[in-house]
């Protein structure tokens, strides 16, 4: 089980190389909702979303060899790998799915000096792929959801989430593979409500906690280019079923009404993933009390800036 003391030490050691992320509290009826609200604006991180967290935790604590690092990515990851590598001196390769591709997200890899490998099959297939490479040529692999650097890097935004609000009951989390939410509920453990959303497309945490670990989904959908994880880590599902108060499904037009509520609301752009932790809200999938402080996280912004649109 991760520790809250790996997530402090990864919060001292990349502190100098990422962002401390704006909180933005917001009115109750900002967003046609009853309910204030706190977002926690992780879109404006350095490389546009929470991963380059994790890639600067894992590549300044380990040892990475004169073959440089790998990863596996829809987009966020590999933008951030590609970004801290670039930092650091290092080459990178980015293996991407072409099923779930974006064209915004490949140039953000390629911008920050990834060498992107597009592959044929399922997510799954190309995620065997890149570990192969790393077999392979001794490359670094970063892997985005499943190892403990990765999830202490992530959970360096719950730590900074704590500090910066005066009290906080519930988080409302997208979940991918379950790096992010992961290191979040290692962070806060017993003292903050920690709930999951999905689209009905990339259900990977609820099918998890239904059916068990042993599963792969084929992510579809509007969001499947951000949370399309073919499965749910190991360690992530072990701090999950541990942690985490509830799992939650919304649906493609959920997302897209939210995408357009932070847009009229807030004048803020979230990609399709950053807009399901807010479609668990404004689609009454969750309801909260009266008095209950809530915050949601706007985990990454590399998307079509009119994707809600369409």
């Amino acid at each position: 089980m991760l520790d809250p003391t790996q997530i402090a030490s990864a919060a001292t050691r990349i502190a100098p190389h990422i962002r401390q992320t704006p909180v933005l509290r917001v009115e109750a009826d900002a967003l046609g909702l009853n309910h204030p609200l706190a977002f926690k604006l992780e879109h404006t991180q350095v490389t546009g979303s929470f991963k380059v967290r994790g890639a600067f935790n894992n590549l300044l604590s380990r040892e990475v060899p004169e073959a440089g690092v790998v990863a596996a990515s829809g987009g966020n990851h590999g933008a951030a790998v590609a970004y801290a590598a670039t930092k650091l001196g290092h080459a990178s390769k980015i293996f991407v799915p072409k099923s779930i591709a974006k064209e915004e997200k490949l140039r953000r890899m390629r911008a920050f000096g990834g060498e992107v490998i597009l592959t044929d099959g399922s997510v799954a297939e190309c995620m065997d792929a890149y570990a192969a490479y790393a077999d392979d040529t001794g490359a670094l692999s970063v892997h985005p959801y499943d190892t403990a650097p990765t999830l202490a890097g992530q959970g360096t935004v719950a730590k900074e989430i704590e500090d910066q609000l005066d009290g906080l009951d519930t988080i409302l989390v997208a979940v991918g593979g379950g790096g992010l939410i992961g290191g979040i509920a290692a962070w806060f453990q017993d003292r903050v409500k920690v709930v999951s959303v999905e689209t009905e497309g990339t259900n990977t945490l609820k099918r998890s906690l239904d059916e068990g670990p042993d599963i792969e989904v084929q992510a579809t959908g509007v969001a499947a280019g951000s949370l399309g994880g073919p499965a749910l880590g190991a360690l992530p599902y072990e701090i999950v079923t541990e942690y985490v108060d509830d799992a939650l499904i919304v649906s493609d037009a959920d997302v897209i009404e939210a995408g357009q509520r932070l847009w009229e609301g807030l004048r803020l752009v979230g990609e399709p993933g950053a807009a399901t932790a807010l479609a668990a809200l404004t689609s009454g999938a969750y309801r909260p009390e009266a008095d209950e402080r809530v915050a949601v996280l706007i985990c990454g912004g590399n998307a079509e800036v009119d994707w809600f649109t369409t």
